[in-house]
């Protein structure tokens, strides 16, 4: 009950209809703006919902994987990058992406 009351992760953003986050590609840097649609890209899993999104830089080609856990209030509750880190939303930059 108190999960669908906590504060959204730092590494995204949720405007409502989807949540944003950027990628930083370990290989070159690139920073790829990603957006998670709540309606038609997340999963129902146990408790809340999932999504894989298989990302590529659109400069560089660079690859990584995203896989977000959050439980039903949509409050990210896990998020693992393979090929790159998140970008915490308040080091975003306009100019990224």
């Amino acid at each position: 009950m108190f999960g669908l009351f906590r504060r959204q992760d730092p590494r995204f953003r949720d405007d409502g209809q989807a949540l944003w986050c950027r990628v930083r590609t370990a290989k070159s840097g690139e920073v790829i703006k990603v957006r998670i649609s709540k309606t038609s890209e997340m999963s129902l899993d146990a408790g809340g919902y999932f999504v894989r999104k298989q990302l590529v830089g659109p400069k560089t080609l660079d690859q990584a994987l995203l896989e977000v856990n959050a439980n039903r209030g949509h409050k990210v509750t896990n998020a693992v990058v393979d090929g790159g880190e998140l970008v915490p939303v308040s080091e975003w930059r306009d100019d990224e992406g």
